[in-house]
């Protein structure tokens, strides 16, 4: 006999709790805090993380898992409330949001750990498609440059990202909006890159 749906939807309550409490504590203490902090985070016993999770490598999968698939969710949202440009510019902050949260998880994921090597595929088989569905819009509506390779938006979106001591938080999102403004075709090209507070990731959130 299955689970009656109000057992199901509890259950899923619970896990999105978690995985949502695991986040912020792992980007606030590192990978290796405590489950007991998750617990607390997520207003769960120490048993449920346990009980949902075994191992950490588990609960660390999950995490990854989700910030993935949220990111890759957000590109039909956007595209579906958003001129192609926008919508492009648009996720390409979000996926500055995901760089960020995924940097919470580098510790475990730059482990060498077995469990977490199917991850890599798992983000490139998400992520790629969602970038070039909206490029392609984009350059379909002559909003951005034609040559422009997704590929090569994520790599250098990621490379902007990376950990620079002594900058602000918003400093991806100014270098971002100024390659957002790049790519955009002579037509279209604004004036400047818009600052972050102007052009923001969008509703949808990780």
């Amino acid at each position: 006999m299955s689970e009656p749906p109000k057992k199901r939807a509890d259950a899923q309550r619970n896990t999105d709790a978690l995985l949502q409490a695991a986040m912020t504590v792992f980007a606030r203490d590192g990978v290796d805090a405590g489950v007991r902090q998750i617990a607390e985070e997520a207003g769960v016993g120490v048993g449920t993380v346990y009980r949902h999770f075994p191992q950490r490598s588990d609960l660390i999968i999950a995490v990854f898992r989700r910030e993935v698939d949220a990111c890759a969710e957000a590109a039909a949202v956007l595209a579906a409330e958003y001129p192609p440009g926008e919508a492009l510019a648009r996720w390409m902050q979000r996926f500055v949001d995901f760089i960020s949260a995924k940097r919470g998880l580098a510790g475990a994921l730059h482990s060498g750990n077995a469990a977490y090597a199917p991850l890599p595929d798992y983000f490139n088989a998400r992520l790629r498609p969602a970038m070039r569905m909206l490029l392609s819009a984009a350059q379909a509506a002559g909003e951005v440059r034609p040559r422009a390779d997704p590929d090569d938006l994520l790599t250098a979106v990621a490379s902007l990202c990376g950990p620079r001591p002594g900058t602000d938080p918003e400093h991806p999102r100014r270098m971002v909006a100024l390659l957002v403004d790049g790519l955009r075709s002579e037509t279209t090209s604004s004036a400047g890159a818009q600052p972050p507070e102007a052009q923001p990731a969008g509703g949808v959130t990780g």
